[in-house]
């Protein structure tokens, strides 16, 4: 089945250590995709999601400036944050590995979500829904968001670890609609 992310009911956040004592979140207000999903057959499963980047948000706008810079995401350059699959691995009824190419700053590196399937139900307003929460961790330097400054007494400001936390609620398309989307 062909599924589109529902921007209104889904979340991708992040959270990195700070001075490292303390954890700061922050998320992208815009993301989008496709993802083909038939819980009976996930050998068929695909996902396609993209994150605007520019819609990062940390409840500090000098913060999310920063972040919008060349020292991080560079916005002006890389507008995009995407994540293709290449792959789906059943672990139970509600669990998957979904391993596929997350592209951000201009650099390509394969990750591996753990995802957890909430299920599909019918939403009041007549379209059919699908939950999933999906989980992961990277490595900031190896997309090439180095900036960091040394502290006094030893460590960083910004950890290298980011955890990427995913909240999506997809809606099932009619086939000749997905098609188009």
């Amino acid at each position: 089945m062909n599924w589109i992310v529902d921007n209104a009911h889904s979340e991708a956040e992040f959270s990195v250590k700070h001075l490292m004592i303390s954890t700061v979140k922050g998320r992208f207000k815009t993301l989008g995709g496709k993802v083909v999903f038939d819980p009976a057959n996930h050998t068929t499963s695909e996902v396609d999601v993209t994150i605007d980047a520019a819609s990062v948000d940390t409840h500090d706008e000098k913060r999310d400036g920063h972040l919008s810079s060349p020292d991080f995401f560079d916005v002006a350059q890389y507008p995009t944050i995407t994540f293709k699959s290449t792959s789906v691995e059943k672990v139970n009824d509600e669990n998957f590995k979904v391993t596929g190419d997350l592209t951000m700053h201009g650099v390509t590196k394969p990750v591996i979500l753990d995802v957890e399937y909430g299920g599909q139900g019918k939403s009041p307003f007549g379209y059919t829904a699908a939950g999933f929460t999906a989980k992961t961790s990277i490595n900031r330097k190896d997309f090439g968001l180095a900036w960091n400054i040394a502290m006094e007494a030893g460590g960083v400001i910004v950890s290298d670890k980011v955890n990427i936390n995913l909240e999506i609620e997809l809606m099932a398309q009619p086939d000749a609609v997905a098609a188009t989307v």
